[in-house]
């Protein structure tokens, strides 16, 4: 794995909407190639939204060509259904990045949050704040699951050294 000039693509899954972002690494730096959502609206039948998750993805990692992908792990179980559903996004973007024989890496909310924030029990707007100080934006980067995945690319830089020793 290369340690500098790395394109990461970070995804935070959903069925509504499907954060990502790609960062690129230059040290000293990290630079902001794009981010933003993949959106499937609610009336679209649900095999189509999985469907326009997987073709969008595509496209995204066409054009940028990351050699990285991060996906955040769900364990949630507030709502089963909606915790299926996301499951299943979650599934077609791994079987996307293994199509893509790109190297996959899975961080959990709480890792997130402590290579993020330094504190796994940080909240949303604190790991938000974190993201906009690190990459040295003047605002908040909107929506929400554009700035997860934002978190979840950066997770990745700051993990990577321990996650190469770990092979």
């Amino acid at each position: 794995m290369k340690a500098q000039k790395q394109i990461i693509l970070g995804i935070d899954p959903g069925l509504a909407t499907t954060g990502y972002a790609f960062i690129k690494e230059t040290k000293p730096n990290i630079e902001i190639i794009d981010y933003g959502i993949i959106s499937t609206p609610a009336k679209m039948e649900f095999s189509e939204r999985l469907k326009k998750i997987h073709q969008d993805l595509k496209l995204l990692i066409k054009k940028f060509k990351p050699q990285v992908i991060v996906v955040e792990n769900i364990y949630f179980a507030k709502n089963a259904k909606t915790a299926l559903q996301v499951g299943q996004a979650r599934g077609v973007i791994l079987l996307t990045a293994i199509l893509y024989k790109l190297p996959l890496y899975e961080f959990t909310p709480l890792q997130v949050k402590q290579a993020v924030c330094g504190y796994g029990q940080a909240d949303k707007c604190q790991v938000q704040k974190m993201v906009k100080n690190i990459l040295k934006l003047k605002e908040i980067p909107k929506p929400d699951d554009a700035a997860d995945a934002l978190a979840i690319a950066l997770t990745f830089l700051q993990s990577k050294n321990y996650l190469n020793k770990a092979k």
